[in-house]
């Protein structure tokens, strides 16, 4: 349970962090490296997805999963990676646009 939770934290906050970078890459009219992180944080968010689904199906199952702290920290990182990948994608987008002119 301890490994499943601490590699939601991991690959949250990896995800989270090639977000960051592919910003930083596109306030320097890097697309091309931006893209590229931005495809490292959905695979990276998408790990984290199957190992929360794990979590998720053994308690459909029938598992008691127990409600700790650590498991709360791993929703918040998976919740927030979420978040800035929606925002990393809206600013990678206004970047593009606001080089053109």
């Amino acid at each position: 349970m301890e490994m499943t939770i601490l590699a939601i934290i991991s690959q949250s906050g990896d995800a989270r962090s090639s977000c960051m970078e592919a910003i930083r890459y596109a306030k320097m009219n890097d697309y091309e490296k931006a893209e590229k992180c931005m495809e490292e944080a959905e695979q990276k968010l998408e790990l984290a997805h199957k190992e929360q689904t794990k979590l998720i199906q053994a308690e459909a199952g029938g598992e008691r999963i127990e409600l700790s702290l650590l498991l709360i920290h791993a929703q918040d990182h998976l919740m927030n990676a979420g978040v800035v990948m929606d925002m990393a994608r809206e600013f990678i987008d206004l970047y593009r646009k606001a080089s053109i002119k």
